[in-house]
């Protein structure tokens, strides 16, 4: 059974930094594309980041583009996202997925919280 557990949002203030994970298993985690979503309230799903399977290859939306930077550890299953210069535009239920995976509405408890606020 695939699982993502994603973890370490928080509040931060306009300019902060954040970095999450999302620790994977039930899946051969080193074969997958992967990719963050982000979900803001009253909105729906934004794709933010996406890594191919080998970290070679990494592409942003032009929302995050310059500020954020999506990494990976293979040998530990853990996809990464690390935010700079955070913007409250920013703030959102934020979420990965494998890249084959069609781009859903987050379930009940997925996701990690930023909140990017004074």
């Amino acid at each position: 059974q695939v699982q993502l557990v994603e973890s370490g949002g928080g509040m931060v203030q306009p300019g902060g930094s954040l970095r999450l994970s999302c620790t994977a298993s039930g899946f051969t985690f080193s074969t997958y594309g992967l990719r963050w979503v982000r979900q803001a309230p009253g909105k729906g799903p934004e794709w933010v980041s996406i890594i191919y399977s080998d970290g070679g290859t990494t592409l942003y939306s032009n929302a995050v583009k310059d500020r954020f930077i999506i990494s990976r550890d293979n040998a530990k299953n853990i996809l990464y996202l690390q935010m700079n210069n955070l913007e409250p535009e920013d703030t959102a239920l934020y979420y990965c997925t494998r890249s084959v995976d069609p781009i859903r509405p987050p379930r009940a408890g997925q996701g990690t919280l930023v909140t990017v606020s004074e």
